[in-house]
């Protein structure tokens, strides 16, 4: 079972703004959705919200402190303890999908981290953590020129 966490974040660490992604790049959601597929996929309530549906081919964990949440199809747990203890029951590879609470509270338990980094600021009330220092490498890194250019990078955790 790998844990993998799948962000794309602005310059200045922004993940998300009022519930919303803060651009809209042609082609560069299609990267989540490859690194998502068939996998069981860990989403804070926010996130999930902000999707809106439930994505195709994923089982979809939502975590929410809010007792009497319900996501139809989804399961809904109250802690990341418990997401990663259904998680392991369901069985694959786990990816988490945001937003900033989640993110911060998986960094120290995850394998790798796919990493799209838009290269401008945005306005923002979401940030992605800092990397620890010395616990990831950067594997691979790939530039994209699109209408808001952006770097694809992969991290792995050093053993």
């Amino acid at each position: 079972m790998v844990m993998s966490i799948v962000v794309a974040m602005g310059e200045n660490r922004a993940i998300g703004n009022k519930g919303e992604i803060p651009w809209r790049i042609p082609g560069e959601q299609k990267i989540f959705r490859r690194l998502t597929i068939g996998k069981v996929l860990i989403l804070g309530r926010k996130t999930h919200e902000s999707i809106g549906r439930l994505l195709p081919d994923r089982t979809t964990i939502v975590v929410t402190r809010q007792k009497e949440y319900q996501a139809p199809g989804a399961h809904v747990v109250h802690s990341l303890q418990d997401a990663l203890a259904l998680a392991k029951q369901i069985g694959g590879d786990i990816a988490i999908g945001g937003g900033g609470e989640l993110f911060k509270e998986t960094l120290p338990l995850a394998d790798v981290i796919y990493l799209t980094t838009i290269h401008a600021d945005f306005e923002g009330d979401a940030f992605f953590p800092e990397l620890p220092p010395g616990q990831f490498r950067e594997v691979s890194k790939e530039e994209v020129d699109a209408s808001i250019p952006y770097a694809f990078a992969v991290y792995e955790r050093v053993k």
